[in-house]
Parts: structure tokens; sequence; C-alpha cells
């Protein structure tokens, strides 16, 4: 072996098949193995985007195309693929949908049957965002969801980390009652077409319907009982965001006093002195300033919000000459001490001082004939621009490799960032140095007007109070009508389903209900670059060989098992392994191995193929495995482990469930 590598090492140019090396495996083999273990790490670590990844594999593939086996035409065929398209025309077909409003009624309707009972409560959770994950993007049901189900649950004191996992769960579990439910299961559709002989043809949209409802059903039933007793209450019922994050200690109001050697200078300088001290909001007179603060100069009498821990607070106001709002009211109130020129008392629930700022105060807003006037103006000038605290999810796309630094969230989304919750952990400090990522969730604190435009934002769900985005209702029957007709056609088969979406693609346009730039928008163009690169890995399995050695080495281990035994085992072995890799990587990867074990043990290729799709669009294990996971993991609070404990038993269940599912329906 040594000998061999170093001719592989000195003579590069020559071809691998003529190199003096017996390997255990053929040359081809190795090299998609290797590929393979290459791409594994890179989706596992995503050191570069996604996206980039799956280009790059392309690249690979065309380049070693004589181990391969892919040619040219075939590295770039997932761009022209009908799966590829059809995924591009369910997310613009899930976009007209959700700018209709639907979801959000069908949830306002389900939160109001919920109340204050926390089983009705996760029964509303489960049937609203189940069923429709068989016609509607789940990732866009979810996105929905999560901000009504924290409200929910912040004003009927329940902890959201109860609901979001049987959420995530019960709209994966629904992707399964159609084969555009899932991009995967349109993906194994492709695959299945490549792998499963010249008589393979395309799923059907209800190809699996009947047991994408049964396996539905057991999941409902076991998040409304087992899985109830095992979903942990991560997050303490809250009344407010600052109580959620626990920021009672790190939020402070401080007033700049004259001889404070602030005055003059910017808030931007204070980031400059390394310390872990953000100025959110500014009070001036009458004025409250949130936005652009950086460059905003410091006056006297300014009341500075302030985001900081005990000592470093107590730092700045020993070294500042600045005073916590507290002292200074109770100063002017006990002793008559005088106030800080440009304070305004009112604004800060105290009315009556003079000029000079002495005088008495009165508490609690007392009002004054002679001050009605200045009242109503304050309150006026003050109302122009309402700052509010919320928290943003940000939701899987963009995120999951932007990774962008506070400074340019703040910067780019006109907030200012308060904390971080990413799992089980809340962030409260150094907070410049955390880079984002899908799925944290973000206290920030903005004006309203600023929430209105984030509201319209698909890369970010605004969980704050009720806060919805506008749509026209009266486009619902035209978007629901556009939607089941798209559908129809395929499922009656007038249309292939990637004609039957593109053409309600274009009745959305022509409708108005969408713009080609919403469109555009809508795509998660991550998906379909991930989608278009991993089907040539697919053809590079089936054609090096690599999937009869896999398959070999499967019946090899398993020749004295029962062939529905295997095909479990098969299900529960494609489910780990998405956990991960990507779902779309692992039915490309495992589909073309199961046919070819299906056929070494002379079984139904058809159920093997059934158990990769199942599996591979339902992984239960991680906050990693699928996206709706990773849109819970920050807003519930969990830890990693959580979705394990949760999913693990319902992993299970459903190997038993949809091993006799697909032995029944389709025989083995």
């Amino acid at each position: 072996m040594t000998n061999g590598l170093r001719v592989l090492t000195l003579a590069a140019p020559v071809s691998l098949q003529q190199l003096p090396v017996e390997l255990p495996v053929s040359i081809d083999v190795f090299v998609v193995l290797a590929i393979i273990a290459v791409v594994f790490v890179l989706f596992v670590t995503q050191p570069v985007p996604i996206d980039a990844t799956a280009v790059g594999l392309v690249v690979a593939l065309v380049l070693l195309g004589e181990w391969t086996g892919v040619s040219p035409e075939q590295g770039v065929s997932g761009f022209s693929n009908p799966a590829t398209l059809t995924v591009l025309a369910m997310f613009v077909l899930s976009e007209g949908v959700r700018r209709t409003g639907v979801i959000q009624i069908l949830t306002r309707k389900l939160v109001a049957f919920a109340g204050d009972n926390e089983f009705r409560q996760l029964l509303a959770t489960v049937t609203l965002s189940g069923p429709p994950g068989g016609v509607v993007s789940n990732v866009s049901v979810v996105a929905v969801l999560i901000p009504a189900i924290m409200n929910l649950a912040r004003q009927t004191k329940t902890s959201p980390s109860k609901l979001l996992i049987p959420l995530s769960f019960a709209s994966m579990l629904g992707g399964m009652l159609t084969v555009v439910g899932t991009i995967t299961n349109l993906l194994a559709s492709e695959v299945w077409v490549q792998v499963g002989g010249p008589d393979a043809q395309p799923f059907s949209l209800l190809e699996f319907t009947h047991l994408g409802a049964i396996v539905l059903l057991v999941g409902i039933v076991y998040l409304l009982t087992i899985g109830r007793y095992l979903t942990p209450a991560r997050i303490k019922p809250a009344g407010s965001p600052t109580d959620a994050f626990g920021m009672t200690d790190y939020l402070t109001d401080v007033v700049v006093m004259e001889d404070s050697p602030l005055v003059g200078s910017l808030v931007g300088e204070l980031s400059e002195r390394d310390l872990d001290l953000d100025v959110f909001q500014i009070v001036r007179g009458n004025r409250t300033l949130a936005r652009a603060l950086g460059s905003e100069r410091i006056q006297a009498g300014d009341v500075l919000s302030v985001r900081a821990d005990q000592e470093t607070l107590q730092e700045v106001i020993e070294q500042d000459h600045l005073q916590l709002l507290p002292e200074v009211m109770e100063a002017a109130t006990e002793d008559d001490a005088p106030l800080p020129p440009g304070f305004s008392p009112r604004r800060h629930g105290w009315e009556s001082f003079d000029a000079d700022g002495s005088g008495s105060l009165t508490e609690n807003g007392a009002s004054r004939e002679d001050t009605e006037e200045n009242d109503e103006e304050t309150v006026q000038e003050s109302s122009d621009e309402e700052i509010e605290l919320t928290e943003l999810v940000l939701l899987p796309g963009p995120w999951s490799n932007r990774r962008s630094g506070v400074a340019d969230f703040e910067r780019d989304y006109d907030v200012t960032v308060l904390a971080i919750r990413r799992g089980d952990e809340v962030i409260r400090q150094r907070l410049r140095e955390v880079r984002l990522q899908a799925g944290d969730v973000v206290l920030v604190q903005a004006p309203d007007q600023v929430l209105d435009r984030i509201a319209r934002d698909t890369n970010v769900a605004i969980a704050g109070e009720d806060r919805w985005e506008e749509f026209d209702r009266s486009k619902i029957p035209v978007a629901l009508g556009i939607l089941a007709g798209a559908l129809g056609l395929a499922a009656l088969d007038v249309l292939t389903l990637m004609v039957s979406a593109l053409t309600g693609v274009a009745a959305m346009f022509f409708t108005g209900i969408l713009t080609p730039e919403d469109a555009y928008d809508a795509i998660d163009w991550e998906v379909i670059f991930m989608v278009a690169g991993v089907i040539p890995l697919g053809i590079a399995v089936e054609a090096s060989g690599t999937a009869d050695l896999v398959a070999d080495l499967v019946v090899s281990v398993s020749v004295l098992l029962p062939v529905v035994a295997v095909l479990g085992l098969f299900y529960l072995g494609t489910a780990v392994i998405t956990e991960m890799v990507s779902n779309s990587a692992s039915v490309v990867l495992m589909l073309p191995i199961g046919v070819e074990v299906a056929s070494q043990l002379g079984a139904n290729p058809f159920a093997f193929a059934m158990a990769v799709t199942f599996a591979a669009s339902t992984p239960l294990l991680t906050p990693v495995g699928y996206q709706t996971n990773l849109m819970v993991y920050g807003p519930g609070g969990y830890k990693f482990t959580d979705f394990a404990r949760v999913g693990a038993p319902l992993q299970l269940i459903l190997t038993v469930v949809t091993t006799a599912g697909i032995a029944y329906f389709w025989g083995l």
C-alpha cells in the first residue's frame, strides 16, 4: 500500500486504473466515497454556504467524470430536473397562499379556541400545523405559528416550550400527505425514476397519502399523550420579553450629569472603549431617540437606556459622572437638588419643574392646569416614534450561511440588539462578538414603524404582540383556487406535477396575487442549488457501483433476517443518516442503495424506496435534522438533546408503523 501511495504521488498524470495498487474496492467506488465524505463534512460543519458546496459537488463530479460516470450534461441536469423546477414552483405557490393571510386567520381562530387550557393549546397547534403541511410549505406554516404560539403562551402564562417541538414534528409529519409536502418527496420521486428500472414512473401526487395520513394520525396521538409529558418546559412562563430573557439586571436608565465627560461625545465612541455596554435609547427632553444612535452626540440631561452588567455599569457611572434615573428623581424630590439642564421629568412620570431644573416635583403624572398644554404637546411629540421591545426569530435560509455579526444585523434592520437566545443559552454580554445563526431568537428594541417593515421580511418572524402583516383578504378564494386547481390537475393526471405547478405560478402572476419580484424573494435559492447539486451525486452512486458495494454489505450482515426486518432497519438507518446530512443528500444516497438491496434480496424495490422517502422526510432526533426543528430550537429554549428525548420514542414507533404500512399497501 505504501508503494502504491508513492506511485500515486509521483505519477499523478497516470490514469488511476493503471496504478499498480490492489484496492479492496474499485477506483470508481473509492473516488465517489471520497467525494461523499468531503461533502458530508462540508454539509455538517458548513465552513462555506451549502449552495456553494452543492456547486462544488457538481464541478467535482464532472471533473472526475472518468471515475464518477457523470458527464457534463448529467452534472448540470439537476438544474433542469422536474424535481428542481417543481420545488421552485411550490415555493411560489406557498408564498401566494401565505400572502392572502389565510394561515393567519386560521391561527387566530384556533388560538381563540385554545384559550388557557394547555391540552387544547397543544391540540390546536398540531391540528393547524399538520394537515396544511401536505400542500403548503411547512416552513411557511411554522413561521406564522411561532409568533402566535409565543404570544398565546405569554398571555396565558404557559411555557412555549411545551408547544413548539409538537409544532415542528406535526408539520413535518403532515408533509408526508402528498408528494409536494416536502422537497425530499419530490427528489425521491426523481431518483426513483433514475434507479427503479425501465418501468419506474414518478410518484403521483397522492402516491402515499393513505400511509401518510396514518403516520400523521399516529404522530398526533403520540404528541397529545406520551410526547406531552416528555416535552420539557425550558422557558418559564413570563409576562414580557424582558422577563423571558432575564434582562432585569441588564437594562438600566442613567442620567448624564452636567459635568460628565461624555457631554459632546458620540454614542458610538462608547463601544470603542472596550466596554460591554450598549446605549439603545436616549430620552432627550420630550423626544425619544432610538435610531442611528452611533452618530448622536450626548447632551447634559440625556437619559440613556443602556444594556450592561452591574460591574460595567458601576464603572461607567463612576468614571463618566452618570447617575441612575431613580436616584436623580429621588434627590430632586427629597433634597430639592437641581436637575441637569435639558432633563424632562415629565417624560418619566414627574411634572411641574422650573426652567432652571429646580423646584417641587409631583409624582406619577399629577396634572395641573398650567401644564396641560405642554402635556398635550409632549404626548404628540413623543408618540411620533413609539419604541417597542420584541423578539425576532431568524428563519432558515440566508441565516443558515450568513452568520452576520450583531452590528451588521442592527445596521440592516435598524434595531438595537439586547440579547440572543440560542437553544437553552441566553447571551446577554459581549454581543458584538456573537455571529448570528438560523434559529436564534434576538431580543431587540425598535420603533414601531421599523417593526411594521420587518413584519414583511420573510427571513425573520416577529414574536411580538399580535403583529400581523397586512394582506388583501379578498384574494383568499383566488389563491386557494389556484393551488387547488394546480394540485387537482396533477392528481387527475391531466398534467404532470411540474407543468401543473408552473401553471399555478403563472396564474398567481396574472391574477396579481404575486409579482415576479415577490416570487424571486419567496424562493429559497440555497435549497434550489442544493437539490440541483445532489441529483448528479445519485447518478454517480449508481454508475460507479457504490450502491452495489453498500448493498452487498447490508445484505451480508442481514442475511438471517426476514425482509420486513431489513426494511425496518433500513428505514431507521436512513432516519439516523438524515440527522447528519441534508434530507436531499440522504435520499439521493440511500434510495439507490435501497433499490439494490431489494434486488439482491428478491424483494419489492418500491417498498425500499418508500422507506427511504418517509425516513428522510421525518428526522426527529436533533434540531439540525430539519428546517422546522431549527426554527423552534431558539424560541423553545431547548437543549440539543430535547429533540431526541421527545423524538426517539416517536421515531421507533414510526419505524414499526411505516414498515408495517409499506408491507401492507405495497407488499414485500
